[in-house]
C-alpha cells in the first residue's frame, strides 16, 4: 500500500500542478472561468491514504486541494518553484500567489494568499468562502490539521503561512502518526507495561469505580454522538487517583490504557510548570495542543505540583499562579479525551478541581490478603522461595504497598543470584524488608 500511496501521490501532484497552471494561464489572459466543475475530479477509490482521509472525512474537491498545497513542500521541496518558474517570464516575485521563504528551507512555502489566488483566483465571492477554510470553527482547525501561522498586528491574515500539522503530514505519506517525541513542545512520555489487568491488585471498592472510567471509555462516543448529549454533557471525562505512594496509581492508568486500546502519557510537570510568568500557560498550551482529537489518556503524576490550592494574593506572582490554575482547569475541562490526576492526598488538591471531576477513586494501602497476591506474583518463575518462606507472615506482619513489595523482591532476586543460589530464602527477604523500612524512615 505504501508504494501505491507514492504512486497516487505523484498523480496528485500532477492534478495540483495543473491547476496552479491553468490559474496562472487565466490570470494573464484576464479570463474568469470556474475550475470547479471542470478541473475537479474525484480521487481513485483504489488504497491510499490521501483518499481515505478524503472519503472518511467527506472533504470537498476545495478542501482536497487546500490539503494538497499544504501538503506538497513536505513531499517535494521545489514543487511550487518549478511550477511557478515554468509559467513566469522571468524570475521573480509573483505578488498575488503569496508565498514566502523559510528559515531553514529555501523552497516556496504557500500562505493563505497562496490557497486564495490558486482556489479562488480573482472571484471575490469565491475568495472569501476559502477563507472561511482557515476558521477556527473549521474541521481542519477544530481538529489541529491545518491552520495559518499568526502573522504581525495590522498585516493581513492570509498572509500567514499553512501549517499542516506533523501527525497529518506522516499521515498521508505513510499511513500512521509517529509517537510524540519527549520535548519542551510535549513534555510527556507514553507509559507501557509487560503486565495485564489480572496483575492488578486493588481493593474490590477500587476496582469498582474503576469500572465508570472504562464505561466512559467503550461508551463515551454513542452517548454523545448516537444518543444526541453532546449538548448537554461537557467533553472529556476527569478523574483524580488519590492515595499513599506505591498504591498502583500509575500501573492502574498504564492498564486502563492497555485494556481499552488508549495511549496513556505521563505529563511531565518538572516542565510544565515554569517561575517564569506566563510560560507555564504556554507549556500547557503546546501540550493540550498536541494531545487534543488523539484520544489519549492523560496522566498528571504528583498533580499537586500543579492542581494544588491556590494561594492568598500577595504579590504578582501569587496572581498569576492563580490565574496557571484558572487556566489549566479550562484546558482540562474543554480535552475531549480522559484526564487522570494522581496524588497521595485528596485534601492537596484545589477544591475548584475536585468538584469537576467526575470520579474521585481512592488507593488504599492493600490489607493483608492484597499483600500475599502481590508477594506471590511478584517472584519470577525461575527464582521461586524456597521452604524457609512464609509468605503468609510477611502479608501479615508487614504494612507494606505493592511497590515497596516489588523493590523488595527485586533486591533479593539480586542477592540470591550473586550468591549463585537457586533460591529464595526468608532471611534474604526480611534483609530486603529492612531496607525498604529504613528508605521510608520507618521502624521494622
Amino acid at each position: 500500500m505504501f508504494t501505491s500511496n507514492i504512486q497516487f501521490l505523484d498523480r496528485a501532484m500532477a492534478d495540483l500542478a495543473d491547476l496552479i497552471s491553468w490559474r496562472f494561464d487565466c490570470y494573464f489572459a484576464n479570463r474568469n472561468e470556474s475550475w470547479y466543475s471542470n478541473t475537479w475530479q474525484k480521487p481513485d477509490l483504489e488504497e491510499n491514504y490521501l483518499t481515505q482521509f478524503t472519503i472518511q472525512h467527506s472533504l470537498t474537491q476545495v478542501e482536497y486541494f487546500l490539503l494538497l498545497i499544504a501538503l506538497m513542500p513536505h513531499v517535494q521541496g521545489d514543487f511550487f518553484d518549478q511550477v511557478i518558474q515554468s509559467k513566469l517570464e522571468k524570475p521573480g516575485d509573483f505578488p498575488q500567489l503569496g508565498g514566502i521563504r523559510g528559515t531553514h528551507f529555501r523552497g516556496f512555502l504557500p500562505t493563505g494568499e497562496t490557497a486564495l489566488f490558486i482556489l479562488g483566483g480573482e472571484e471575490k465571492e469565491k475568495r472569501l468562502k476559502i477563507q472561511q477554510l482557515f476558521d477556527s470553527d473549521h474541521f481542519f482547525s477544530q481538529n489541529q490539521i491545518l491552520w495559518l501561522e499568526k502573522v504581525s498586528e495590522g498585516e493581513p491574515r492570509m498572509s500567514g503561512k499553512i501549517i499542516l500539522a506533523e501527525d497529518y503530514i506522516d499521515l498521508l505519506t505513510t499511513g500512521k502518526i509517529s509517537p510524540p517525541r519527549f520535548s519542551m513542545d510535549f513534555p510527556a512520555k507514553r507509559l507501557i507495561t509487560g503486565l495485564d489487568w489480572d496483575d492488578l491488585v486493588l481493593n474490590v471498592n477500587t476496582l469498582k469505580q474503576l469500572l465508570e472510567l472504562e464505561n466512559w471509555i467503550n461508551y463515551n462516543e454513542e452517548l454523545m454522538n448516537n444518543l444526541g448529549m453532546k449538548k448537554r454533557f461537557k467533553p472529556g471525562f476527569r478523574v483524580l487517583f488519590y492515595g499513599p505512594p506505591g498504591t498502583g496509581k500509575t500501573l492502574t492508568a498504564t492498564l486502563l490504557g492497555k485494556k481499552t486500546g488508549k495511549e496513556v502519557y505521563r505529563v511531565d510537570l518538572s516542565m510544565v510548570v515554569s517561575k517564569f510568568i506566563g510560560e507555564t500557560e504556554k507549556n500547557l498550551s503546546k501540550l493540550f495542543a498536541k494531545a487534543e482529537n488523539k484520544d489519549w489518556i492523560l496522566f498528571f503524576d504528583e498533580a499537586d505540583a500543579l492542581f494544588g490550592k491556590r494561594t492568598n494574593i500577595r504579590d504578582a506572582h501569587d496572581k498569576h499562579a492563580n490565574q496557571e490554575v484558572a487556566y489549566l482547569l479550562q484546558r482540562v475541562e474543554e480535552y475531549d479525551g480522559l484526564v487522570i490526576l494522581a496524588s497521595n492526598l485528596k485534601s492537596n488538591i484545589d477544591d475548584a478541581f475536585l468538584r469537576r471531576f467526575q470520579s474521585i477513586i481512592f488507593f488504599p494501602q492493600p490489607k493483608a490478603g492484597e499483600r500475599l497476591r502481590l508477594w506471590k506474583q511478584s517472584f519470577p518463575e525461575k527464582l521461586q522461595p524456597d521452604s524457609s518462606v512464609d509468605l503468609n507472615f510477611l502479608a501479615k506482619k508487614y504494612d507494606l504497598s505493592g511497590a515497596n513489595i516489588v523493590n523488595i523482591v527485586q533486591f533479593a532476586c539480586l542477592r540470591t543470584l550473586a550468591d549463585k543460589k537457586k533460591s529464595i530464602n526468608q532471611e534474604v527477604l526480611m534483609e530486603g524488608i529492612g531496607y525498604e523500612f529504613a528508605k521510608e524512615g520507618k521502624i521494622n
